[in-house]
């Protein structure tokens, strides 16, 4: 993609604030991951995840998302995916759960998506993270079993009923066979933690988790890069 080819050609510019000197700036990259905490949206829809963020989706931490999803600058995700590794070391320490065997289950973006970007943002974010938290002896795998099974609208622009309804049943889990899913069906016990980009609604991730639970699989916690304010009605 040009924009990829740019980021290898022309001098780095922060994609938070457009400083130069790199992909993100250490104050941008402060706001990226220097807060994770819990940021379920209020209400939250049955059957969703305990949900943790690293920041809100708002200043510099949605443009550098912006850029790294619908902008091709992949060199962004790096800097993203060590983001949500210090997110999700934050939440499993929190629930007791840090040294535990877990995979990390990517929300899977549409073919179509996939095809217009050039690249699947939130498995390659999810693969980063794993390999960082295996060079720490993290008993982790990278497990993308869900699937699309039917084609979904853009989600953009609707309401959480409009989420609700366009996501139904819309997510599936792939029968064991090849290396990634025997890592996450080979086990006793399956343990999941969904990974994607942004908290919206939390119809995805409620989603999601319901196709894994439906196949046996316990999945306590969801992780996202950023999370959309949302007020309780």
């Amino acid at each position: 993609m040009l924009t990829a080819f740019l980021d290898l050609v022309l001098p780095a510019r922060c994609a938070g604030c457009a400083r130069a000197g790199s992909v993100v700036c250490p104050a941008c990259a402060q706001e990226l991951h220097g807060d994770p905490r819990p940021r379920a949206p209020s209400p939250p829809p049955r059957g969703m995840p305990d949900c943790w963020a690293g920041a809100l989706y708002a200043g510099a931490p949605r443009r550098a998302i912006l850029a790294y999803k619908e902008r091709g600058r992949t060199a962004l995700a790096r800097p993203l995916a060590a983001s949500l590794t210090a997110t999700l070391v934050a939440a499993l320490r929190e629930s007791d759960a840090l040294g535990a065997p877990l995979a990390l289950v990517p929300i899977p973006s549409a073919r179509k998506a996939v095809r217009q970007r050039g690249h699947d943002p939130v498995g390659r974010l999810a693969e980063l993270a794993v390999g960082a938290l295996r060079s720490r002896g993290a008993p982790v795998t990278l497990a993308p079993v869900l699937a699309q099974r039917r084609r979904v609208r853009d989600q953009a622009g609707l309401s959480a009923s409009q989420r609700a309804a366009n996501l139904s049943g819309a997510f599936g889990v792939r029968a064991a066979g090849s290396a990634p899913e025997r890592s996450l069906w080979g086990r006793p016990d399956p343990v999941a933690v969904l990974v994607d980009d942004i908290v919206t609604t939390g119809t995805t991730l409620a989603e999601a988790a319901g196709a894994l639970r439906r196949e046996g699989v316990v999945v306590p916690l969801a992780v996202t890069l950023a999370a959309t304010p949302r007020r309780a009605r």
